[in-house]
């Protein structure tokens, strides 16, 4: 894979992430506590929907993270290479997550 191929890859799963984001920001906002209004096992659904959503929403900001720090690799000359050992990431392991910054070997030994 080229590192055009790589960034485009990169830049268009940041943008998928981002709309993703923008979308789903509705379901991340408070709850509303008014017992007049929501029955209480309504009100735990929408507690449990809302934690739910905080955990996605999450995951997508790690994964932008991990975009963010993969591109930078890419401008500094140091992607495929991991982060830890400094060996060489396999192809097919970019080619499943090209924000992977560790070789399978030291992901196994955290």
């Amino acid at each position: 894979m080229t590192d055009k191929t790589t960034r485009e890859i990169l830049l268009r799963r940041r943008q998928e992430l981002l709309a993703i984001i923008d979308a789903s920001n509705e379901s991340s906002r408070p709850v509303e506590l008014d017992q007049t209004r929501v029955g209480r096992l309504s009100r735990m659904d929408a507690l449990q929907g809302q934690a739910m959503a905080q955990e996605t929403e999450r995951r997508r900001q790690n994964e932008l993270t991990r975009i963010a720090a993969a591109l930078k690799r890419l401008e500094d000359g140091d992607f495929g290479l991991c982060v830890r050992c400094g060996e060489e990431i396999s192809e097919k392991r970019l080619a499943l997550d090209a924000s992977i910054a560790v070789c399978i070997d030291c992901a196994n030994h955290r």
